[in-house]
């Protein structure tokens, strides 16, 4: 394969064949990724939620009482806007399934804590999640789930600047094509003189 046409440049990325291993990579993880969001959407349908609302749940869910969550806290975990988790929570605190309290080190932050009826929500959720998550991840052995959860962790913290970057390269390829397709299309200054002398005659 002509280096022109590999998706990455990186040595570790690549082997003999080129690329075809990470694109092997990518293909299983697009078709596990499908298979998250299905089983997201059954679970948070199950019990009325919207899937954002099920995340902020599970994530307040595994705090504790050394690490208390707050929105930014929440919003850091599960890699979403502060502004657009705040208006979930507030969603959550007025169905009666978090509660806000003062942070007892810091009176400017608050603290969310899920209520009663929403431990017992997660409570009927979780016989749902079990056998799920069990079909999901159980082939793997306890070494290779630790190993898997802190690649997913690395991959996660740097895919923000990932997509930030395709932005940017996507908008400077696109200004030099048109560039190029300018220069082109536009006659030559030999053709632009030939032009000028035949209009003044």
């Amino acid at each position: 394969m002509t280096e022109a046409l590999l998706t990455a440049s990186k040595p570790e990325l690549l082997d003999k064949e080129g690329d075809r291993t990470l694109r092997g990579v990518l293909y299983d993880y697009f078709a596990f990724g499908r298979s998250l969001e299905a089983c997201r959407e059954i679970f948070a349908n199950f019990v009325d939620l919207s899937t954002t609302q099920y995340l902020i749940l599970i994530a307040i869910k595994n705090s504790t009482a050394e690490e208390p969550m707050g929105v930014n806290q929440v919003a850091e975990r599960l890699y979403l806007s502060g502004a657009f988790v705040t208006n979930e929570i507030n969603k959550l605190v007025s169905d009666g399934l978090l509660e806000k309290s003062p942070h007892p080190d810091d009176r400017r932050r608050v603290q969310l804590t899920l209520t009663q009826h929403g431990l017992s929500l997660l409570t009927r959720l979780a016989a749902l999640q079990r056998p799920v998550n069990d079909a999901l991840f159980g082939m793997l052995t306890r070494d290779e789930f630790k190993v898997l959860s802190q690649l997913l962790s690395r991959l996660a913290s740097n895919a923000d600047s990932a997509v930030r970057l395709a932005e940017h390269v996507k908008a400077t390829l696109k200004f030099q094509e048109d560039q190029r397709a300018l220069t082109t299309n536009s006659p030559s200054p030999r053709k632009k003189r030939r032009t000028t002398l035949r209009n003044t005659r």
